[in-house]
């Protein structure tokens, strides 16, 4: 029996509700002389709620930090239908996730005690313990939006962004040229598509084969002359060399003879650009020539366009476009059915020597301006929009565009002399390479892309690999097998 002053504790449903027989664990405290200190009370009608108990068989937790509110319980209510127990179901929720919870949409008592009436009765939601996305913590990569509402990963899941492509920050090889020109607006080397290197050095032309490192003496022009400008032909056999008095002369690289010397202009040719079939000459004297070397004449047209002398020249990769730059500013448009230049472009506040078109996009030019511009600008050749541009902080020398990727690169001279790779069209930088000491004023690409040789006032060639191969888009890794070596081209 036990003792009046017995403590007791148990889980009471709340007030009113004396209809409704429980199960009630109660926790008796009696005196020592009591055989159990706990006892399950029998079944038993409730007829009055009991007085609050000091201690507890059940731990209740907290449920305020649990973001209940992404489980979508009770997003679109729907009218209950008749013959629901939607008693049942309220004091279900209300036990489950707390009174806090279902009071907000607590729909009318129906009867029950202790539940307020507020609106009328709405069902549970159709989305019962779907889970949703929550917004107010930060983003998980295992969140429903990122793995998708199925087990495994949805098809269109995100994946993490590429890392940046490394490229070596020194070149991997330095060759010496002595007598190299520090001058802005002459083009002094050039890289065939069979791997030999030409370099103007004073008044001579030598050839590098990449290859085996050989070099060989092409040409001597003699005292009273010196070298302007060298250009391949795109199949890698003739070379093409400007003169300071104003010649165009072609040889045979593999046989190291003369073919022919053609006249035309009245001082020193600085630039020259091959296509299939016409070479374009550009010089001083602020004309450009088109020569053919099936015909016997000297010149088949003449360009005349320019306020200043012609400092860059590029053919387009269809041959259907010829672009030049001029130390007045000006980037020039031709195609071969006119005289005129169909587009005229004067944004540029300085001498326009570095052109190129893009292997990837058609009618898509980019030019670089000298120390008062320092801005490389990307065109629309079909109809003269600029289509972008970007500082960057010093001349621009040179510009080639990468045959392997949708990369590009550029040669600086004041004041940073920087080598500077560049994505497009973000125009975000892959790499900046520094290591020539005065201007970069030269610049040619390997037959294979992955490698460009620069040239500077400071009498030196430096090979970089700057772009990865065609089928293996991978880093181009600076294996070593180069020394620093230098190798004097005399």
């Amino acid at each position: 029996m036990e003792s009046p002053q017995a403590r007791k504790s148990g889980i009471n449903l709340p007030a009113g509700m004396s209809s409704i027989t429980s199960l009630r664990l109660e926790t008796c405290s009696t005196t020592p002389s009591s055989a159990s200190p706990r006892a399950i009370s029998n079944l038993s009608s409730v007829s009055s709620p009991s007085k609050s108990s000091s201690c507890s068989d059940r731990f209740i937790p907290c449920r305020s930090s649990s973001r209940l509110h992404t489980f979508g319980l009770i997003d679109k209510p729907s009218p209950v239908k008749e013959g629901s127990n939607e008693a049942y179901s309220r004091l279900l929720k209300s036990e489950l996730f707390g009174s806090d919870f279902a009071s907000p949409s607590s729909p009318a008592g129906c009867g029950v005690p202790g539940v307020q009436k507020s609106e009328p009765m709405m069902s549970p939601s159709k989305n019962m313990l779907r889970f949703k996305t929550d917004h107010s913590g930060p983003s998980s990569p295992f969140s429903p939006s990122v793995l998708g509402h199925h087990s495994a990963f949805s098809s269109d899941c995100s994946t993490p962004p590429k890392p940046p492509r490394k490229v070596p920050k020194t070149p991997h090889k330095v060759l010496d040229a002595p007598s190299l020109q520090d001058d802005f607006y002459l083009n002094l080397v050039d890289w065939s598509s069979q791997n030999t290197l030409a370099v103007g050095l004073g008044t001579c032309v030598y050839l590098w084969n990449a290859s085996n490192s050989r070099v060989t003496k092409l040409c001597d022009l003699g005292p009273y002359d010196g070298v302007c400008s060298v250009q391949w032909t795109r199949e890698g056999s003739f070379i093409s060399i400007g003169t300071n008095l104003g010649q165009v002369q072609i040889w045979d690289g593999t046989q190291c003879k003369k073919v022919r010397t053609m006249g035309g202009h009245q001082t020193r040719t600085g630039v020259l650009a091959w296509n299939s079939r016409i070479l374009a000459s550009g010089s001083r004297d602020r004309n450009i020539l088109q020569h053919d070397m099936r015909v016997s004449s000297d010149f088949v047209g003449k360009l005349v366009g320019h306020k200043s002398e012609v400092c860059g020249l590029k053919w387009s990769c269809d041959d259907r476009e010829l672009a030049s730059g001029g130390n007045d500013n000006q980037l020039l448009v031709w195609n071969q059915h006119s005289q005129q230049p169909t587009l005229r472009l004067t944004e540029h506040t300085a001498a326009v020597k570095a052109i190129a078109w893009s292997p990837h996009q058609s009618n898509l030019l980019v030019s670089g301006g000298g120390t008062a511009d320092r801005c490389i600008r990307f065109w629309n050749t079909t109809n003269g929009h600029q289509l972008n541009s970007v500082d960057t902080g010093s001349q621009v020398c040179n510009l080639a565009w990468s045959k392997n990727v949708n990369e590009l690169v550029s040669t600086h001279g004041y004041s940073q002399n920087q080598i500077m790779v560049w994505k497009y069209p973000s125009l975000t930088k892959v790499a900046t390479l520094t290591g020539h000491s005065m201007r970069v004023l030269y610049l040619a690409m390997s037959p294979d892309g992955q490698t460009i040789v620069t040239g500077a006032g400071d009498e030196t060639l430096r090979f970089w690999n700057v772009f990865p191969s065609v089928k293996t888009p991978t880093p181009v890794k600076d294996t070593g097998l180069w020394s620093l070596g230098r190798t004097q081209i005399r």
